[in-house]
């Protein structure tokens, strides 16, 4: 595994409908970040993403992206800029919603599998099954018990009394995947993951 990414990809759903929604919360991440690294994101017509590109300190180059594929269709737009960035999934890192997770919490992982995620699963899919590459998931909570539908829940907006812990947690991601650029994945995981535990909370748990 890449010690520091080379292409980092938050996901979400295109159009303004979709804007402020649980499920955009990595689409917020990455333009949080996009503001601490001043750049700005603008459409590529040979792949269907807004891309922003920045210089990340002596990481040098790094190329930030957000699929407008719709959130089931993530892979194909992944796929397109690894090729063409001549990058291995292993220099990737993927920034998504979490419903298994606390509101506010984050967890960054080296690997893993989709977790049920569409997003992800779609990215694992179009890469032949291959798991290896970063994920920091963003925890948005969960409205409803394991295996009940909470597609309203995903698709909804942060009610009043969630958005100051979200917007937090946006803020926090952004640092975050910052660290990674500047310091490595590893030193990003011992800061942030324990760090965003929420009072009482283990490791792992």
């Amino acid at each position: 595994m890449s010690a520091r990414p080379k292409l980092v990809v938050g996901l979400g759903n295109p159009g303004r409908e979709y804007d402020g929604t649980r499920h955009n919360i990595g689409f917020a991440a990455l333009d949080r970040l996009a503001d601490k690294l001043s750049c700005s994101f603008r459409n590529k017509s040979r792949f269907p993403a807004h891309v922003a590109e920045a210089e990340a300190g002596d990481a040098g180059k790094v190329t930030l992206a957000k699929p407008q594929t719709f959130m089931n269709r993530s892979g194909s737009a992944v796929q397109a800029l690894l090729v063409w960035l001549k990058i291995e999934p292993a220099q990737l890192l993927v920034v998504v919603d979490d419903a298994d997770l606390p509101l506010g919490q984050i967890r960054l992982r080296l690997s893993g599998g989709s977790g049920g995620h569409n997003g992800l699963r779609s990215i694992i899919e179009t890469l032949g099954g291959n798991e290896e590459f970063a994920r920091l998931r963003i925890g948005i909570g969960r409205s409803a018990p394991l295996g009940t539908d909470i597609t309203g829940h995903v698709l909804g907006r942060f009610a009043p009394a969630e958005r100051e812990v979200a917007e937090e947690a946006v803020a926090t991601a952004a640092e975050t995947m910052e660290c990674c650029l500047r310091d490595g994945i590893a030193e990003a995981m011992n800061r942030f993951n324990r760090k965003s535990l929420r009072p009482g909370a283990e490791e792992g748990d």
